[in-house]
């Protein structure tokens, strides 16, 4: 590897041989045309009703899944060679641990009476060796690992969905996070875990995109390129517990024909969607290839439903290229014009989407525009008659507490915005001393496809699979239990054209927050 080797964990150099597996060849996801009649929104959300039947009813959930004893830092750790495979697809397990033993178990995460995981498969007495921390390629600030494979995990049983793999020692836990995908989305939701995210604010062994060692003040030694060839820092999941998990726990609730994937076979993947009933993107979604971007619009354009809920979607721009442990393992993003694409392929330049050399701005899939964080402020109905909350007892101006947050979009008609487009909550914000507005809207498009954006990274706090109760569970439930059924039907926009409301919130052009910084 290139550059200066970082320092190691306890010491101790890499010694354990890869364990070979055999190589199993990639099934053909499943991918024709369906269409049916769409459904009848809920006539009434309540957020305790239930239960309903688990996505696999041979699963029970396990109340041990989550990790109670961390311990220090690089105590055990790993990494998986793929962020998603099909069942029966080979995935190696790479693992650095303080420990002289270690176990491994998969959790299926979902919903099993309430929100968790279900044990899938254990290893246990697996022989443990710490690894080098990692080594630093000075080029592009990259942290990368070069660990032999501990294991192969067996997926052949194991159910699509997502996962997290949870490494035990006497030294500590960690989680590894998983997707095994659905090998047919025909007719089905694709809940899509936004991995390209959770590995661009990865500061395992000091540096993300976004800073260096330094810390906040060290945004010139950022990465320019992360790779998944590391472990997650922190407890190792990601932004899959507090982001994805929720809203995968709600959908699965809801008993509906779902399909599990990530952003990277988005990427890979260009029939992934074709014959799906929607796509969701189920957190803070920011880090968009073109690949990623050309599959989710040419879907919408072919009646494909679409829904963003986080804040901030599609506003990066980035590549993906192979490192000596598969495809798009690594990520590509400048956030500047140095990005040696410029003046080669302008189209791909890793600066924001909205920016030059070539700009599209992501509200012309989104439906929003991302303005500012940080905020904190109430999510504050503005279309109470919208399908959306029906059942809910949403009433003009009803707040909902603190589900405005951290960043926030808004429906701006100085950027390119889908003329049929219905702000369904209107909410007042401060963001550095400016005054604005973060939206929610729903927009549909000749297909008939119907695109719903939260507008905040925020919104799925408000389910009651994330924890929320009274009425925030209620609105915040029920809307998305009547996005998802009518989803599930089929072209949404059919049944439930967006009314446009923009011209009466008297809405203005422009983005205050730059406008008042000077940019």
């Amino acid at each position: 590897m290139v550059g200066r080797a970082l320092a190691a964990v306890g010491g101790v150099a890499l010694t354990l041989a890869m364990c070979v597996a055999s190589q199993v060849a990639r099934p053909v996801r499943a991918a024709t045309s369906h269409a049916t009649a769409p459904a009848p929104v809920s006539p009434r959300y309540t957020p305790n009703a239930g239960p309903a039947p688990a996505a696999d009813a041979t699963l029970r959930l396990d109340p041990h899944w989550r990790i109670t004893r961390l311990g220090a830092e690089h105590a055990i750790e790993g990494w998986v060679d793929r962020t998603s495979v099909l069942p029966g697809e080979p995935v190696r397990l790479h693992v650095s641990s303080l420990a002289r033993r270690w176990s491994v178990t998969a959790f299926r995460m979902g919903w099993y009476g309430t929100t968790g995981g279900a044990r899938v498969w254990h290893a246990s007495g697996l022989p443990g060796t710490p690894r080098v921390a990692g080594s630093l390629d000075p080029t592009t600030n990259t942290v990368r690992t070069d660990w032999p494979a501990s294991l192969s995990l067996p997926t052949a049983d194991w159910p699509p969905g997502a996962y997290l793999l949870r490494l035990d020692s006497v030294a500590g836990q960690r989680f590894v996070p998983l997707t095994v995908g659905s090998p047919d989305t025909t007719g089905r939701i694709v809940l899509v875990d936004d991995v390209t995210t959770w590995q661009a604010y990865n500061q395992w062994g000091g540096y993300d995109l976004y800073n260096g060692p330094g810390g906040t003040a060290d945004y010139a030694d950022r990465s320019r390129v992360v790779t998944f060839d590391r472990p997650y820092d922190g407890d190792g999941s990601g932004g899959f517990v507090v982001q994805d998990l929720p809203t995968i726990a709600h959908a699965e609730r809801l008993g509906l024909p779902l399909a599990y994937a990530t952003d990277i076979d988005l990427h890979a993947e260009p029939a992934l969607l074709t014959g799906a009933r929607a796509v969701v993107t189920l957190g803070h979604d920011e880090y968009w290839s073109t690949a990623m971007r050309s599959s989710v619009t040419r879907a919408r354009d072919a009646g494909v439903n679409v829904a963003f809920l986080g804040a901030n979607a599609v506003f990066r721009h980035i590549r993906l290229r192979p490192t000596r442990f598969g495809p798009d393992r690594d990520e590509v993003n400048y956030k500047a014009p140095s990005d040696p694409m410029l003046g080669v392929d302008d189209a791909e330049v890793t600066v924001n989407w909205r920016e030059p050399p070539v700009p599209r701005p992501e509200s012309v899939l989104t439906g929003v525009f991302y303005e500012c964080n940080p905020v904190s402020a109430p999510m504050v109905v503005t279309d109470p008659d919208s399908w959306l909350f029906a059942g809910t007892g949403a009433t003009a101006g009803l707040h909902l507490p603190r589900l405005v947050g951290p960043e926030y979009d808004r429906v701006n008609p100085g950027a390119p915005t889908p003329r049929s487009i219905e702000v369904l909550t209107h909410s007042p914000v401060t963001c550095r001393g400016v005054a604005s507005f973060a939206d929610s809207a729903w927009y549909t498009v000749a297909s008939g496809a119907g695109v719903f954006a939260s507008g905040s990274n925020w919104f799925t706090q408000g389910l009651p699979e994330a924890g929320a109760t009274g009425t925030t569970a209620r609105v915040v439930g029920g809307e998305l239990t009547n996005l998802l059924r009518a989803f599930a039907a089929g072209p949404a926009g059919l049944v439930h054209p967006a009314r446009p409301n923009l011209a009466g919130l008297h809405e203005f052009t422009g983005d205050p927050v730059a406008r008042a910084y000077g940019q």
